[in-house]
């Protein structure tokens, strides 16, 4: 029998009000409630965590993975994991409100936490094959990546395509009703635990290269497919590059039709981009307002009229990101998120930026010395991560440029790559 089969019925024309009372219930007997004071708020209790990305084991981060994927599908039971999908394809079928709204009551729960892959499957390729895969694309993926059954990465980014994602050079050539991928791939979060990656390759290079580019779910445990892991310098090796080497995938895996890999592209970045059902606080990756107060008060300057003028500043941003995201939810009428998710991803890295600075502020040489004292040489796991979502899900530049020409309206940047994707200088 599936989940959707043991589901309790859930009536769709339920108050938000009245949903949050009944998932408070199921919540109340399968999580632990948070204790009032959590580490963000009392110093020197409970674990310590601001990392931005994973710094485990292979074997620990993989049983980290292994645990969030547990919560995921026991929610999943509940529909709790897809409020606002289809029930089609294991959703409730209810608003974005209640989806926000659960996601806030959530909060007050203990969870085992969050993992790029698993986020990228469900939040990312699980919305992308939904919103752009044939039916039987839906049929075979939507409900599984939702459920986080398969675990997806996305392969995007190259060695010479990173904010230039459009002049990628991995190829798809077509024979008969097969695709044969060459070329490689890097910064694909979790790859070495996933089973599957969302693929954006060259299927003409006569194109210019925003339309010669077509996508596809990508097996990655096939013949010619390597994986490699990446140490960063944040420690962990979360990060990986993936090579192709003549890896066949059969033409019914496309996901978009031919040409089309660059709206594909566009509708997973802007799910990325978009944290418009993340309860109007913004996201805590790399640490929270909260956590930065405490330091300051732990530290005896939070008294200080210029550090007390940083943090008002730090909070203040951060409600301008939370304000941002509510906004961009009320303008995606379709369920994909537009142009405007990228005022909210620009205001997360730039408010992640300032939070670094500000620590350091707080912090001086404890934030380099590891003395063991609670919440402080921590900190690094924030520093010398948060550099990387400048980067991410397309870099502050390109944010910029899209804010500037697609909300603002104004005139295009010249190009000088405007012809056939072969004949770009490169």
């Amino acid at each position: 029998m599936t989940d959707l089969q043991q589901r309790p019925a859930v009536d769709p024309d339920i108050s938000v009000d009245d949903f949050v009372a009944q998932a408070r219930t199921w919540f109340e007997a399968n999580a632990e409630r948070r204790p009032a004071k959590t580490a963000e708020a009392t110093w020197g209790e409970g674990d310590f965590d601001v990392s931005v990305f994973s710094d485990m084991s292979f074997d620990d981060e993989r049983d980290h993975i292994m645990g969030i994927r547990d919560w995921v599908q026991r929610r999943a039971a509940q529909g709790y994991h897809a409020v606002s999908w289809p029930v089609e394809y294991g959703g409730l079928g209810l608003s974005r409100a209640h989806a926000r709204a659960l996601s806030r009551l959530e909060r007050e729960y203990v969870s085992p936490g969050k993992h790029e892959l698993i986020g990228v499957t469900t939040g990312l390729v699980a919305e992308t094959v939904r919103a752009m895969g044939s039916d039987d694309l839906k049929d075979q993926f939507a409900a599984s990546l939702r459920r986080a059954d398969i675990l997806c990465c996305q392969l995007f980014s190259e060695p010479g395509a990173g904010s230039d994602l459009a002049g990628l050079a991995c190829r798809a050539d077509r024979d008969g009703d097969e695709w044969v991928i060459n070329g490689q791939k890097v910064w694909s979060s979790g790859a070495q635990f996933g089973t599957w990656g969302e693929l954006i390759a060259r299927s003409d290079a006569d194109e210019v290269k925003h339309k010669g580019l077509t996508a596809f779910m990508m097996p990655l445990d096939i013949d010619g497919v390597e994986v490699r892991p990446i140490k960063q310098m944040s420690g962990g090796s979360s990060f990986c590059e993936v090579f192709f080497s003549d890896a066949r995938i059969p033409d019914s895996l496309r996901l978009g039709d031919v040409g089309e890999g660059w709206k594909v592209a566009m509708t997973t970045l802007g799910f990325e981009r978009d944290h418009s059902e993340s309860g109007g606080e913004g996201s805590t990756s790399g640490g929270s307002w909260k956590q930065v107060l405490g330091a300051a008060q732990a530290m005896g300057v939070a008294g200080d009229p210029i550090m007390r003028d940083k943090l008002v500043k730090t909070y203040i941003r951060g409600r301008i990101e939370s304000m941002t995201n509510r906004r961009a939810a009320d303008l995606s009428r379709s369920g994909t998120p537009g142009p405007e998710g990228s005022l909210g991803k620009l205001l997360w890295t730039e408010g992640m930026r300032e939070m670094t600075d500000v620590i350091g502020d707080i912090l001086g040489a404890k934030l380099i010395a590891d003395t063991g004292e609670w919440g402080t040489f921590g900190w690094n796991a924030h520093v010398t991560g948060a550099p990387g979502y400048r980067i991410a899900g397309g870099s502050d530049e390109v944010q910029r440029n899209i804010i500037g020409e697609r909300v603002l309206g104004l005139p295009r940047e010249p190009r000088a790559d405007a012809g056939p994707w072969n004949q770009i200088p490169r």
